[in-house]
């Protein structure tokens, strides 16, 4: 009988995961290993080998995702994509995949699908009657600026039937594909309609290229920022997830998205849901391996001793001495550079109900 060896993990270029981890519905798993009949190189060859990213088209049935989680700012969400190409291994949103007998890992930032109706969808809801305007993000799951937005423009459609409406609205993203949709974006905001938020978790370059491989490198997003604060788009930075030991310079981050133009500024600490712990303790297995159990011992301590606590009151910001020093942290940086000294209400009164078939509105 041969002897079986397990083929190493490997860093896939471009990639935040490094495998097709099996999701937890899954009735089996597979490893890889060598049975001596060529796997190992097999193994090697196919890891060599670039991933594409494949287009699934989606019909959706609904566009806006009313929210009831407590600890959300915001009522009402709208995510043009599930899936993100940026492949940030930390995201939240992985186990999404799940439920379309995907996985977590490599499928979620290599499947992608496209809601290709949400435009129409939008436009559709917002006619009800009964609609009421709400607080509204788009992207709040997966970045609605993703590659895959430049030629299939789901996110600018529905920008359109928003600036169409005067709905307000506010994004969030790490792609200066945002840039290209400021001829609708900026004049609502002189209206006090739009408002965006560009992520940054961290300065350094080497970190980012394998932490958010596929997303615009932090210098990119700074000059976004400036971008639209010229434009006269009020901006926020966000510095989330907080990663103990991996995104340590956040004050630096503030300081940087401060010069470039951002007035506002938000985080929250590293969120594991399901398979995102697995995935994340091999994504430092692969990079970090010299810090590995020093970041987990950390998270674990802002935890309650787990990977994760889903409980409202500390989801977001985690508990105990580490996520209040983090809190300090931010919360100092804020005060000695400004931020968040005024907020800047979105003027829901301005809003129009969309007309259908044709028909003109009275109103």
């Amino acid at each position: 009988m041969a002897t079986e060896t397990t083929i190493p993990l490997t860093a896939l270029k471009g990639r935040g995961a490094a495998t097709q981890m099996a999701h937890r519905f899954s009735k089996d798993a597979r490893n890889a290993f060598d049975d001596g009949w060529g796997t190992l190189q097999a193994g090697d060859a196919e890891a060599a080998a670039p991933l594409q990213t494949e287009v699934i088209f989606e019909e959706a049935k609904s566009a806006i995702v009313h929210q009831q989680s407590p600890d959300i700012y915001f009522e009402q969400s709208i995510n043009p994509y599930r899936g993100c190409e940026h492949g940030c291994i930390y995201c939240f949103a992985r186990p999404t995949h799940s439920y379309l007998n995907l996985s977590p890992g490599l499928d979620f930032e290599t499947k992608i699908i496209a809601k290709r109706n949400i435009a129409q969808l939008l436009r559709a809801e917002l006619a009800r009657p009964r609609y009421v305007p709400q607080g509204l993000v788009i992207g709040v799951a997966t970045d609605c600026y993703q590659p895959v937005e430049r030629e299939l423009r789901l996110t600018r459609g529905l920008v359109e039937v928003l600036h169409e409406t005067r709905h307000a609205f506010s994004l969030i993203t790490k792609s200066s594909g945002v840039e290209r949709d400021l001829d609708l974006i900026a004049p609502m905001a002189a209206q006090q309609l739009a408002a965006v938020y560009v992520t940054i978790t961290t300065l350094d370059g080497g970190i980012a290229r394998t932490l958010e491989p596929r997303a615009a490198s932090p210098q990119r997003r700074l000059r976004t920022i400036r971008a639209l604060a010229e434009a006269g788009v009020p901006v926020g930075v966000s510095v989330a997830p907080q990663i103990p030991f991996v995104t340590d310079d956040m004050e630096q981050v503030l300081a940087a998205a401060w010069e470039a133009g951002a007035r506002s500024a938000f985080y929250t600490v590293l969120r594991l849901p399901w398979e995102v712990a697995p995935l994340f303790r091999e994504w430092l297995a692969l990079h970090l391996p010299d810090r590995a159990e020093r970041v987990m011992a950390r998270v674990q301590e802002m935890r309650g001793g787990k990977d994760y606590d889903s409980d409202f009151a500390t989801r977001m910001k985690g508990s105990g001495i580490w996520a209040e020093l983090i809190r300090q942290r931010f919360e100092k940086a804020c005060a000695k550079l400004g931020f968040n000294r005024e907020r800047v209400a979105a003027d829901l009164g301005q809003f129009r109900r969309p007309a259908l078939d044709g028909q003109t509105s009275l109103f």
